[in-house]
């Protein structure tokens, strides 16, 4: 389903406040105003904001470390969800992860979070482990993408950007 986002762009310092409100609105155990500061200027960091006319809509971010990205997170606002935002989000991460030289792709999710599991699927990534108490209050699943940088996973992210566009 097409979605009505009129951009994806980087993240600055400015967009904190805004994003620390979408993360109150989105995600249990937001992040800090500071958190999320230290975070956009930390090496290996890359963040992309996704507005509408509303403003801030979605935000996510990824670590790179020598081959490995790691997503770090990825938010979208409730009222904006189950319309392709988050995937359009992920291929625009995973296509600056892959340009900026990564080979595999992992982050962690809460064991209870069906439909981003779902969304990690449609993208590759399987389960590999579990976290203990990786959050406060639950468990997290560690999820992989190996071989992100190859020919059948360039096909099937072709796929997606096909069916979000």
């Amino acid at each position: 389903m097409a979605v009505s986002l009129d951009r994806l762009r980087p993240m600055t310092d400015t967009d904190v406040p805004d994003v620390l409100d979408l993360e109150h609105a989105a995600v249990p155990g937001p992040g800090t105003e500071e958190m999320l500061r230290q975070e956009l200027d930390a090496p290996g960091r890359s963040y992309l904001i996704g507005e509408d006319d509303s403003g801030v809509v979605a935000y996510g971010g990824f670590m790179l470390v020598e081959a490995d990205a790691h997503i770090m997170t990825i938010a979208v606002s409730p009222q904006h969800r189950r319309n392709g935002i988050a995937s359009r989000l992920m291929l625009a991460m995973i296509d600056s992860a892959l340009e900026a030289g990564a080979e595999h792709l992992t982050l962690e999710l809460r064991v209870s979070n069906a439909a981003a599991r779902g969304l990690y699927e449609r993208f590759g990534f399987s389960p590999v482990g579990i976290r203990p108490r990786y959050y406060v209050d639950e468990d997290a699943l560690i999820m992989w993408a190996v071989n992100a940088s190859g020919v059948e996973y360039s096909q099937m992210l072709e796929h997606i950007r096909e069916e979000v566009a």
